[in-house]
């Protein structure tokens, strides 16, 4: 079992804090990485890097990264993490790996800025925007009396159709980021409608508001002020499971969207190229990264996509940008079917410093499209062979006793369910872990997909005496065949750090959480003012 190589790797170079500075400020390509676990970074790290955890960086680095001789440097706490996700990354092609000397204390200690929570720049980025324009928000006691009173209120949540369906304002309309100007104008059918945009928190609410504003939009237009934190927070009931979706734009409807959009792309500077000048881009990855998005909905996306893009709703691609793209200076080249979307996505990116964004015009209709989603690429999953169970193969061995699970997925998806009697481990701290854990005839690995399962399979060979598999589909296939679940924190071989929680993921303290959560974000406009790796751009109005 394994992945057999016998080819030796140089240690990749190290940089110290001061160079990788300059080399975030000298206008090259730079992917900047954190190797530690989700919840280890959201409580301090740089800036401009992205998180990828080494028990997930085969996964997450080809999205990320995508052009293989692209410099990247890696950092973690200086605990050696940063130098085995180096290593992986040179195994597997990558040319030009550094790693950060001293890690985020080497940082901190030239006084350089550091920061915690997720997806930071987005986060600051938002507030930037309300501080810069004053974005009107209108707290959730005022909208409430004004619903209450009869007035013609309209409420579009800009987040994704999961996070409304968890929780949402009564009566809300889900409209993510993106589609808000795309949809807004047969909805909206009043000037003297009170237009309230709402996200989780602040960020999607600033940027979503703001955006029908820069739209010009008729209507008076708001941030509900800390989303539905905020409505929680006043004390009001939240709706749960509601299905209110903005249906697609009327002709009439858009062609008001194509206008407006047609104004925030002059205002902005959004440039629109044609499909030739894509295929040239492609042609020159070997120097420049590309990313392309398409950021149409996933239901879109799913129905008919071009080869080669990547689903990237526009209102989480600006909400979460180094979720998707970690390469600074790469081109973006964004897509969809009328170019409403783009354009206003475009907008945002070229705002937060981004400078080489290009909306393509009639891209879908220039090739063959593809429907379902893309298969991700995973580094070395193909070349990796192990033994397999079958769910109910799986069932007979845990009954006889003769099995143990191992669970590598998020501790947040193995809380609210996983197969009965698996242990949650974390997949960089295997070998410790393994220590936690009885011994048992046989060690069979899960996560949701099997993929980390399956990248886990070698590692786990090469640390234990006891024959190891993979549950064939992961978890998902034992639910699939309606094999029993339990939920909670039942049997745990490392700490829960590997994920940020979110407020409203947690179980105790959620107030508490949220009004904390909201007071970061706040304070995130103070942060930036004293970091000159901030690159966000103010236009004339």
């Amino acid at each position: 079992m394994g992945l057999a190589t016998t080819r030796r790797y140089a240690a990749p170079k190290p940089v110290t804090a001061p160079e990788l500075k300059a080399m975030l400020h000298d206008g090259r390509e730079i992917a900047l990485l954190d190797a530690r676990e989700e919840g280890v970074f959201a409580k301090r790290h740089l800036l401009l890097a992205a998180s990828v955890p080494l028990s997930r960086l085969e996964v997450r680095v080809p999205l990320l990264v995508p052009r293989r001789s692209a410099r990247v440097v890696i950092c973690d706490g200086n605990e050696g993490l940063a130098q085995r996700a180096a290593g992986k990354l040179m195994q597997h092609g990558y040319s030009d790996v550094r790693v950060l000397a001293g890690g985020v204390d080497a940082w901190a200690a030239q006084g350089y800025e550091l920061y915690s929570g997720v997806n930071v720049p987005s986060k600051a980025f938002g507030e930037f925007v309300e501080h810069r324009e004053n974005t009107p928000r209108m707290a959730a006691q005022e909208i409430k009396a004004r619903l209450d009173a009869g007035e013609k209120v309209l409420i579009l949540d800009s987040r994704p159709l999961a996070e409304y369906r968890r929780m949402s304002i009564p009566g809300g309309i889900d409209c993510p980021g993106a589609e808000l100007v795309y949809r807004v104008h047969d909805i909206a059918k009043s000037p003297d409608t009170l237009v309230v945009v709402n996200c989780a928190g602040r960020t999607r609410s600033i940027i979503g508001a703001q955006s029908l504003i820069n739209a010009g939009i008729p209507n008076r237009v708001v941030a509900l002020k800390d989303g539905t934190m905020g409505w929680h927070l006043a004390g009001f009931e939240l709706a749960r499971q509601q299905n209110l979706r903005a249906p697609r734009p009327s002709g009439a409807g858009l062609a008001q969207a194509r206008q407006a959009a047609a104004r925030v792309a002059k205002r902005f500077g959004v440039r629109t190229i044609d499909v030739a000048t894509v295929a040239r881009f492609a042609q020159e990855m070997e120097r420049r990264t590309l990313y392309l998005f398409d950021v149409r909905s996933p239901e879109e996306y799913a129905a008919g996509h071009l080869h080669s893009t990547v689903n990237a709703p526009g209102g989480q691609l600006v909400q979460a940008t180094d979720a998707f793209a970690a390469t600074r200076n790469a081109r973006i080249v964004l897509i969809d079917d009328h170019g409403v979307r783009a354009a206003m996505t475009a907008s945002w990116l070229i705002q937060m410093g981004w400078q080489d964004v290009f909306v393509v015009k009639d891209a879908l209709r220039s090739g063959r499209l593809y429907r379902g989603s893309a298969a991700p690429e995973v580094l070395g999953l193909e070349r990796i062979k192990c033994d397999y169970l079958a769910a109910h193969e799986l069932k007979r061995e845990l009954d006889s006793g003769r099995a143990t699970v191992i669970d590598f997925e998020t501790s947040l998806r193995y809380r609210d369910g996983h197969i009965p009697g698996a242990w949650l481990a974390i997949r960089a701290n295997l070998e410790d872990n393994l220590r936690q854990i009885p011994r048992s005839k046989l060690l069979v690995l899960t996560s949701l997909d099997a993929i980390i399962a399956r990248l886990a399979a070698p590692e786990a060979a090469r640390l234990t005496q006891t024959p190891v598999a993979v549950l064939r589909g992961g978890t998902a296939a034992w639910r699939a065949a309606g094999l029993p679940l339990e939920a909670g924190m039942t049997r745990l071989a490392d700490t829960t750090d590997d994920v940020w929680y979110r407020p409203y993921d947690r179980t105790a303290n959620v107030e508490e959480a949220m009004q904390d959560y909201l007071a970061w974000e706040v304070n995130l406009v103070k942060q930036i003012a004293r970091d000159d790796d901030v690159a966000f751009r103010a236009f004339p109005g």
